[in-house]
């Protein structure tokens, strides 16, 4: 931790100075002032050999009995090691004894907390609006969870003037914290190293360079991927998520459809008129649109009994009808695709995902996933998953990168 020494802390000392009637205490405090000026270029130094000072002048104090000088000098350390903030410094001890420092330091205050006020009420409305079910409690929890991630502020370089509050890194760094006290890693001081790594394109660079760095990042990132994967199938269990929502859940989560998606494409609009809800990449450069229906909030049956077998219902059938449709688009417009946006429409293929199968709870779930695998069989280039086994095999696709990450650490 960096140790303070400015202008206020010298001039709060010689207040103290002014205090002391004891001949010894003095001069402690002369060692304090020599120091402070001991670079000679009009710098004050700063160390841990200052805050030594302080204390030798602290104890010679509670010595003789100056309990007041004692009471001043431990203010003096607090302020130095970051404690005491400048300005509660400054006019506890009226260290500014113009009305207009007062003042401006008055009218700061106020201008901050109408800013902050101000800030708080445009955040709480953007969040009623995309959760206007949400409670009194829900809010708190979120600006909660913004307060701290607000300690890992950044300026990005291309956005002069902005700044940025990345959301869930106090989650992760406290996380990365407690990772770092493993006996696996030996880390001075973990949860200043847990700031920087999450703070820190370098230092994640550094990281992954590492042996022990990459079995960080990896369990950094199998953490987001099981946090990823908890919040999706809470929004699917939701019996009032609507398409948005879903969308919203899966996005930067291309992981979750299986590791043959290299990413997913920054445009959604590739043919005129129609909007793919994700675009992904798959390994060989071609595109893979997921077209998301309702889950557990579908109006219509999934599955209806056709004779003595479950077969796809209508809302199965109209969503595969639409992903064809925009297959049929992307293959119009394929040249223009790949001349303006470098994606390869021509082997484009489609995933719908739709329903649960707790929207039919008297239908053994192993039967509903029948008979959307013997649906899909008689398919080219579309594929239909219900979100459950969409889930399922994320799960059992983590679980097996979990396994094989401890097998690695062993």
């Amino acid at each position: 931790m960096a140790i303070r020494s400015d202008m206020t802390l010298e001039w709060q000392l010689h207040e103290v100075a002014k205090e002391t009637g004891d001949e010894a205490v003095g001069s402690a405090l002369t060692d304090v002032f020599t120091y402070l000026h001991s670079l000679g270029n009009g710098r004050r130094r700063q160390g841990k050999e200052l805050v030594r000072l302080l204390e030798v002048a602290r104890g010679l104090a509670a010595a003789v009995g100056e309990w007041q000088v004692v009471r001043l000098l431990q203010d003096s350390l607090d302020y130095a090691e970051g404690r005491i903030l400048q300005h509660d410094f400054a006019e506890r001890y009226r260290l500014f004894h113009e009305g207009t420092r007062r003042e401006r330091n008055r009218d700061f205050l106020a201008s901050s907390m109408r800013a902050m006020h101000e800030w708080l009420v445009a955040e709480c409305e953007a969040y009623l609006r995309d959760h206007p079910g949400a409670g009194a409690e829900e809010a708190v929890a979120h600006f909660r969870s913004q307060g701290r991630d607000a300690a890992f502020l950044r300026a990005p370089e291309d956005r002069p003037g902005r700044y940025v509050i990345p959301r869930g890194m106090s989650e992760t760094s406290l996380w990365l914290e407690r990772l770092l006290r493993s006996d696996r890693i030996e880390v001075a001081d973990p949860a200043e190293a847990a700031r920087k790594i999450v703070s820190s394109p370098e230092a994640l660079a550094l990281l992954a360079a590492d042996d022990e760095g990459q079995l960080v990042l990896r369990a950094a990132e199998l953490r987001r991927r099981s946090a990823g994967l908890d919040l999706l199938r809470a929004v699917v269990e939701d019996p009032k998520a609507l398409e948005r929502d879903l969308q919203r859940a899966l996005e930067g989560q291309h992981w979750i459809f299986g590791g043959r998606f290299v990413g997913q494409a920054a445009h959604r609009r590739l043919v005129p008129g129609d909007e793919v809800d994700i675009p992904l990449i798959r390994g060989d450069g071609a595109l893979h649109i997921v077209e998301l229906k309702r889950a557990m909030s579908l109006k219509k049956p999934l599955v209806n009994w056709y004779r003595n077998a479950w077969v796809p219902a209508a809302s199965v059938h109209e969503a595969v009808g639409q992903a064809v449709n925009y297959l049929t688009g992307l293959d119009e417009h394929r040249d223009r695709i790949r001349e303006e946006l470098g994606i390869e429409a021509r082997r484009a293929s489609a995933l719908v995902l739709v329903g649960h199968p707790g929207l039919h709870p008297d239908i053994p779930e192993t039967e509903i996933n029948e008979a959307l695998r013997t649906f899909n069989s008689h398919l080219t280039r579309v594929e239909v998953l219900t979100y459950k086994e969409l889930l399922d095999n994320a799960e059992r696709s983590l679980a097996g990168e979990l396994l094989s990450g401890d097998e690695e650490a062993a």
